[in-house]
């Protein structure tokens, strides 16, 4: 599944503390798994299976994970305008990503860009956006993340539509942060650039997690803080250097997003506080649904973060004492919080038959489907492929898809796998068709991975073909991959209705 052994750092040992999530005395939340329940043993399993080994990619891998960069799939809150742009993508396999491509002045030494990544990929946390690898080829350097698909804080806090981030949400970030950057001072990293709001992220159960990507400088001349100036520890105006210490400065002005819900200048909250004006500090969106103790005592910490002395901060551990004890409702789930709903199985309202029938796996209608079809969706050709003079060789390829099709007709799909990879080799330009049918051919035997490698080769030929997409939506769910199928299915249906009107028109 295009998935190579990374030339930077090998598979990691199953024993290897690096890899999974540190068990932490100190968590209030170690002896019950924490706010969202389940076992310690349990997470550092699910974590070894849901996130892959830290690799190197293929630079044209990222390019067609992401469509060639395609602005449409930018998801930095900036867009375009970004220094460092982060797309969404989606490999090969079906799993989505996020991609930081840096300015192509960054990082102009490769091995130190590709050390330094690979140094960051060992440090693995549940409460981590985990990065899943990296890219160094030419000017291109690239960072590969998991996806997070509910946006970031400074969304939920600045820019909500439906309902302002509920008071206990906001407690639950501010522990789960501390978490992660606890995490990351036990694996020596106790350097993290430019904490902010844009640097939390939402994953698909709606729990908070600080992304990785602030483990690395954003460039190699060792620049720490894009955002207002306002907002930087003082030893970095002073000095142009970060501590440990600089890390809980910007922690505090976390707790300053999470308590007023829009940005405030630490020394101007500073002075409220002083003033003992904390109601003029806190997020009036939430309408007082707050204990006054629980925001006395956030305001609190939040002011001995942002001491202008680094050594009169407090450390990480003082962080988690603090804000542990103010979780109250840890059964309820995140997503439950934040009023997010987890992906359903929605149909889009359009579909076409062979998308139905994809989406409730009704696999004698979708070969009826590809029968019927034929080869008229394939690019100058109508019911037949078009081959330019007649050799021997030619002659000999279309024998070789003539008896392909019959055994994909007669449903002898072992046999058609055979004549239709054979035909994929014999071919100088591929087939999206010969692709669409050998793909189905495989999920018929069984080999759901295959499959979808076919289906997406299917759309590399053609990258609008509803076709391709829906054969993606029928080996995911193969997989187990639901909510990818769903994606899958809307994609196609939107092709779908793009091609209706594009006749209408």
């Amino acid at each position: 599944m295009g998935c190579f052994q990374s030339k930077v750092a090998g598979p990691l040992p199953p024993n290897d503390a690096a890899a999974l999530p540190a068990d932490n005395p100190a968590d209030p939340e170690a002896a019950n798994g924490g706010a969202d329940g389940g076992d310690a043993a349990d997470d550092k399993e699910a974590l070894k299976r849901a996130v892959p080994v830290f690799r190197e990619f293929a630079l044209a891998e990222l390019r067609a994970a992401t469509k060639g960069f395609s602005a449409d799939l930018i998801v930095s809150e900036s867009g375009e305008k970004a220094p460092n742009v982060v797309y969404r993508g989606r490999l090969d396999g079906g799993r989505l990503i996020a991609v930081k491509r840096f300015s192509r002045l960054s990082w102009p030494d490769p091995q130190q860009f590709l050390a330094e990544a690979a140094g960051v990929g060992k440090v693995r946390h549940k409460r981590l956006v985990n990065l899943i690898g990296c890219c160094a080829e030419g000017d291109e350097r690239l960072l590969v993340a998991e996806y997070m698909p509910n946006d970031t804080l400074s969304k939920h806090l600045f820019h909500w539509d439906k309902q302002p981030l509920p008071w206990e949400m906001r407690l639950r970030v501010a522990y789960f942060i501390a978490q992660a950057l606890d995490h990351c001072n036990a694996e020596n990293r106790k350097i993290y650039h430019d904490l902010n709001a844009y640097r939390v992220l939402f994953d698909e159960e709606g729990d908070p997690r600080l992304s990785s990507f602030g483990l690395m400088k954003n460039s190699r001349d060792g620049k720490s803080y894009s955002t207002n100036l306002a907002y930087t520890p003082p030893e970095f105006l002073r000095t142009g250097r970060v501590i440990p210490e600089s890390v809980i400065y910007s922690y505090g002005t976390v707790l300053l997003d999470l308590l007023s819900g829009k940005h405030i200048p630490p020394s101007h909250a500073l002075d409220l506080i002083r003033g003992k004006n904390i109601l003029l500090l806190m997020d009036s969106s939430l309408e007082g649904q707050y204990a006054n103790e629980d925001a006395s005592k956030l305001v609190d910490l939040a002011s001995k973060c942002l001491q202008f002395e680094a050594r009169d901060r407090p450390n990480i551990k003082y962080l988690l004492s603090s804000v542990g004890p103010l979780q109250k409702q840890k059964e309820v789930a995140s997503h439950v919080l934040m009023g997010i709903t987890k992906a359903a199985s929605v149909l889009p309202a359009i579909l076409s038959p062979l998308g139905k029938a994809c989406s409730v796996m009704d696999l004698t209608a979708v070969h009826d489907i590809l029968l019927k079809t034929g080869y008229k969706d394939d690019e100058g050709a109508e019911n037949e492929l078009s081959f330019q003079e007649w050799t021997q060789q030619v002659q000999e390829m279309l024998n070789t898809k003539k008896f392909g099709d019959i055994a994909f007709r007669d449903k002898d799909f072992k046999t058609a796998i055979d004549y239709y990879s054979k035909l994929v080799a014999m071919m100088s330009a591929p087939s999206a068709t010969v692709f669409a049918r050998r793909s189905f051919s495989y999920l018929m035997n069984e080999q759901a991975e295959l499959a979808l490698r076919d289906a997406m080769q299917a759309q590399v030929c053609m990258p609008e073909w509803p076709t391709a997409f829906y054969l993606q939506a029928l080996a995911l769910s193969k997989l187990g991959m639901e909510t990818d199928a769903q994606d899958m299915l809307n994609d196609g249906a939107t092709f779908e209705a793009k091609k209706q009107n594009s006749w209408r028109s």
